[in-house]
């Protein structure tokens, strides 16, 4: 079926038997979870079709908030899905501490060696991640690392885009399937400043507190001595009343921010990525 099948005509009835398939075929597979819509519906529609051949794996380092954690094995807990917590340490390599272009790389290659092994130990035959067919065309380094480790993408094979997945997603009662995207908090710091717990932590401490001031879609980046947070769009104005404004800055300067600025172009997904030459660009790929 996949050798014929035309992707541009295909329903989203057809592209999700398509999924089931291509994980059917898999027979048992660890998968790696973020606790975002795309590994946890692909760890959901695994665990339906391979029930406990499907193990989502979630990382737990300094990059991920815990907030975010706690939501994910909270999911995972209430569809019954097998799940592994795997401690990885990958700010302490200074391939990934340096920041550069490749940080993500070597992020996904420490989480990546830990999932194989716990694969070989959990005798399940593959790795999956949770890239979907629009990923394909960003600036995602990860994919080099999960070619490099022979990750597959069952997302991919069924020519799933991000918002296929959020309406199959709905369609499953998935309460996530809205679920704003979210990176790991090292990507909120500028390239060219070393990661470090501390700094992680300033990042996941302000964007709770702006969190808690009712700001859904929000990233705090991280520029030394700058905060520069970005809101989405339709809540700016909001934002930007001086009433606001003044409780952005309190709470941001109380985590060791010196200054604080709301940025006017609001929130953008890979706003960081835009510094990069394409040289450095076309070497992380």
């Amino acid at each position: 079926m996949k050798e014929h099948v035309n992707a541009e005509t295909m329903t989203l009835a057809e592209k999700a038997r398509l999924l089931d398939e291509s994980l059917l075929a898999l027979g048992s597979v660890l998968i790696a979870y973020s606790g975002g819509t795309d590994s946890a519906f692909l760890a959901f529609a695994a665990h339906r079709v391979l029930g406990t051949g499907a193990v989502a794996a979630i990382a737990d380092s300094a990059s991920l908030p815990r907030a975010e954690l706690a939501q994910a094995l909270t999911f995972t807990a209430e569809h019954g899905i097998a799940t592994r917590v795997l401690v990885t340490d990958e700010v302490s390599r200074p391939e990934y501490a340096r920041n550069d272009s490749s940080r993500c790389f070597h992020c996904k290659d420490t989480l990546f060696q830990a999932m194989e092994t716990e694969r070989a130990r959990l005798g399940l035959a593959h790795l999956a991640f949770g890239m979907n067919l629009d990923d394909r065309g960003e600036f995602r380094p990860g994919q080099r690392a999960a070619a490099q480790h022979r990750v597959v993408a069952p997302l991919v094979e069924a020519h799933l885009t991000k918002a296929d997945i959020r309406t199959l997603a709905q369609e499953a009662g998935l309460t996530l399937w809205s679920k704003p995207a979210s990176a790991c908090l090292a990507s909120r710091i500028e390239y060219g400043r070393p990661v470090t717990p501390h700094n992680l932590r300033q990042v996941e401490e302000a964007e709770a507190a702006l969190h808690a001031l009712g700001f859904s879609q929000v990233r705090v980046r991280h520029h030394g001595d700058l905060a520069r947070i970005e809101i989405d769009r339709a809540d700016l104005p909001r934002a930007l009343s001086a009433e606001m404004l003044q409780r952005f800055s309190a709470a941001l300067k109380l985590l060791g921010f010196t200054y604080v600025t709301v940025d006017a172009d609001g929130y953008r997904s890979g706003s960081m990525n835009a510094v990069l030459p394409a040289s450095a660009i076309a070497a992380a790929r």
